[in-house]
């Protein structure tokens, strides 16, 4: 029998309570806060010190696997408390920083053998920008519940890392730093190669950060409290909120498909031309579904189903940025790089059509055959297009644990 991989937000809680029970007195769960709609936010504690460290899972609603990757962790600490006491640090997760967005994209729970991303976008959901609780308001906005929470223990802890815990759709993995921690570069693309992970050699994130390739973005020296996203989306953020207590974060960002092309380190003959194609792709699908959409998502969609319509119509009004952004690049000269805006560039009008086909599933059944047909087409050419791989979550919860505790320990070693 199938069965789903990554647990649903509910069963986060659950199964910590279970962990708690078998090492009570060890392991602690408390509610830290809510969530705009009410629901509570949980965090996980393991061992008791006077250093700290916390994860951060379920930023992102379309990424569940990093609740996977703490509850991993902490038993791994009920079952070898020898580990904490070894690195002298108490350990905090986050167990999902977004329950409302998790409900929201309760169908994103691929299933092995054989998990389809057809089906799995079926329940695709990922928030606007500005809900987005990672993401802090520019003064004078107030910030969300979920991101003052975050805050406020960032600020109580002051740990010496604060770990974010990631998951692509599809591509390789990479990993962001607010400052370098030597070690860590080679320590996480060792564990990559061991889990058969390809690591991105030039991620489409952090457009400002300093890249050290292959798969590793460094936060340059002098940078501020802002975050650019691609698109041209600018907020404060709760990666860099803790480095005034001497804090490094780090990204974790790991693929539930693998793509092999985005690690190919060999020359592209045109760069230019393969620049040009890549807007080609998101612009003219973009074209096809604001003829297909038209006014349709200006007209009544369900309360609880409007954060599909604005994430939707955010996502397609800021495909020219995007386009723009790459053009303001210096193209690089590698395969993989344009691998990896290739993806990105059918990655966004596949998340459009899904939200847009959600948002309009009780008032326009005509326009979701249409909108469901484009999410199969294009997810079957993505997936003859770069020969997608499912990388099991066992291997996905592997790099986040692996990466979280290489980098650890070696800050550890370093105090």
């Amino acid at each position: 029998m199938r069965t789903s991989l990554y647990p649903a937000v509910d069963e986060l809680e659950r199964r910590a309570r279970a962990l708690v029970r078998a090492a009570p007195g060890l392991l602690r769960l408390e509610e830290v806060g809510q969530s705009r709609a009410g629901r509570p936010l949980w965090l996980l504690s393991a061992g008791h010190a006077d250093r700290h460290i916390l994860a951060v899972a379920g930023a992102h609603a379309n990424e569940p696997v990093g609740g996977a990757s703490a509850l991993r962790l902490a038993a791994l600490f009920a079952g070898r408390p020898e580990l904490l006491e070894r690195l002298g640090c108490a350990w905090h997760f986050l167990l999902c920083l977004d329950p409302d967005g998790a409900h929201l994209a309760h169908g994103w729970q691929p299933e092995e053998p054989e998990p389809s991303l057809t089906e799995c976008h079926r329940g695709f959901y990922r928030p606007a920008f500005a809900r987005q609780p990672e993401s802090l308001p520019l003064p004078p906005g107030e910030p969300l519940p979920e991101s003052a929470t975050l805050v406020r223990i960032l600020d109580e802890l002051r740990p010496l890392a604060q770990f974010t815990l990631h998951g692509i759709e599809f591509g390789g993995a990479f990993v962001m730093m607010t400052r370098t921690v030597p070690g860590v570069a080679d320590a996480f693309r060792r564990t990559a190669a061991r889990l058969r992970v390809p690591v991105d050699r030039h991620p489409v994130d952090g457009p400002d950060w300093r890249l050290d390739p292959p798969g590793v973005l460094v936060l340059p020296d002098g940078h501020g409290a802002g975050e650019r996203d691609p698109s041209g989306f600018v907020a404060e953020s709760t990666w860099f909120h803790p480095r005034r207590h001497g804090t490094v974060t780090t990204l974790i960002e790991t693929p539930a498909w693998a793509v092999p092309s985005v690690s190919d380190a060999r020359p592209v003959t045109d760069p230019d031309r393969a620049a040009a194609r890549l807007g080609e792709v998101l612009l003219g699908r973009s074209r096809e579904l604001a003829a297909v959409l038209g006014t349709r998502l200006d007209g009544a969609v369900p309360e609880e189903l409007a954060p599909l319509r604005d994430a939707a119509r955010e996502l397609l009004g800021v495909a020219p940025s995007i386009v723009a952004s790459w053009a303001a690049e210096e193209p690089g000269l590698f395969r993989g790089y344009f691998a990896t805006r290739g993806i990105s560039a059918r990655r966004i009008p596949l998340r459009v059509a899904a939200m847009a086909s959600r948002a309009l599933a009780r008032t326009d059944p005509r326009t979701v055959e249409i909108l469901d047909d484009l999410v199969r087409e294009w997810s079957q050419e993505l997936e003859k297009t770069y020969d997608l791989r499912w990388v099991p979550v066992a291997a996905q919860t592997g790099l986040h644990v692996r990466t979280m505790l290489d980098t650890a320990r070696l800050l550890c070693d370093r105090r």
